[in-house]
């Protein structure tokens, strides 16, 4: 059984609440839906353009919904994709929001393998915080996961990311049962000298993979009885971290992230809202369709009714997931609003 969040009757327009009680302090926000990875588990026959797709969201449109967002208590943005660093524009996107004070943390997620190249030019534009998907330490199964042959440059790309200054990288891993599942040690030995939160992601059912997570699904609960048995510890979750449940030991200089949506009352604190690289808005990873908000970033003086289209869109927000009952919403993959 969920948790009940008791309903309250909502007047803040000025501040993004939903009628729950639940604030909304993180924006992930999709900057393009193309990808070069072709993971088995999201994009496995690689992207695939739509016919007469619109254009993705532009610098001007972006800095306007950062403005109206920032003005209504976001105060963390995580630059997603498809993969966002195959934007030409990606290092102006990070200055674009940067520019807005309000916004204390600027992160990314990306595969990385762009990071060598680029990362201290996104660290010079503001970049706070970096999300690196790495789904094996074993190249064959990195390219067997991936589709692609670039385990070695993500890894200087993680190398350099250290090399001129971050001081904690996030790895984000998809454990699968009998494919990836045994790099879990691996893995353990990997942080215990290095300053990385190992995030296990637990493989999610969509409409387009049934089959796939029927066959591969790990439950992130087998991981998390593994790391107690261990000596990890949870920590306290702060107000515009992720869904992640953070373990950490005594003995490791990295930490652990339990990304768990089939956990007892994974929304009760959501705190994240998403929006598309095309310009709309989703309350959920498994929802809705979308509420359209490109139309309201035109103009600047258009920012009063974007906000009151954010809070109003806001209130149809539902208090969980369905995933339990097997409905992953619309979305036939997670590519597309960033995952």
């Amino acid at each position: 059984m969920q948790q009940t969040i008791p309903i309250h009757l909502i007047d803040e327009p000025q501040v993004l609440i939903d009628r729950f009680r639940r604030k909304y302090h993180y924006l992930r926000l999709s900057v393009t839906d193309v990808c070069n990875f072709k993971c088995n588990y999201c994009l496995p026959d690689g992207y695939r353009p739509e016919a007469d797709k619109p254009s993705f969201l532009t610098l001007s449109e972006i800095r306007r919904l950062i403005n109206a967002f920032a003005a209504m208590g976001t105060q963390k943005v995580r630059l997603t994709g498809g993969e966002p660093t195959l934007r030409k524009d990606f290092t102006r996107i990070i200055e674009t929001v940067r520019a807005n004070d309000k916004i204390q943390q600027i992160a990314l997620t990306t595969n990385g393998y762009r990071m060598a190249k680029s990362v201290a030019d996104w660290q010079a534009a503001g970049l706070d915080a970096i999300n690196v998907s790495v789904d094996s330490l074993d190249p064959k199964m990195f390219r067997q996961i991936t589709g692609e042959n670039l385990f070695h440059q993500v890894m200087a790309g993680i190398d350099k990311a250290f090399e001129i200054g971050y001081q904690r990288i996030k790895v984000n891993s998809v454990l699968m049962k009998g494919l990836n599942d045994q790099d879990f040690t691996a893995f353990l030995t990997w942080i215990k000298d290095r300053p990385i939160e190992m995030r296990f992601i637990e493989l999610m059912q969509t409409g387009e993979m049934d089959h796939f997570f029927r066959r591969h699904h790990l439950p992130g609960s087998v991981l998390m009885e593994k790391l107690l048995q261990n000596g990890w510890r949870l920590q306290a979750r702060a107000k515009t971290d992720g869904p992640a449940n953070v373990f950490k030991h005594p003995d490791y200089q990295g930490a652990i992230g339990l990304i768990m949506p089939y956990s007892k009352d994974f929304c009760a604190d959501c705190n994240r809202l998403r929006v598309s690289a095309k310009g709309q808005l989703h309350l959920c990873l498994f929802g809705e369709e979308g509420t359209d908000i490109r139309d309201l970033l035109q103009h600047d003086w258009q920012q009063a009714p974007l906000q009151t289209r954010l809070f109003s869109a806001l209130q149809q927000k539902r208090e969980h997931h369905y995933l339990h009952q097997g409905d992953s919403g619309v979305r036939p993959h997670l590519a597309s609003i960033g995952g």
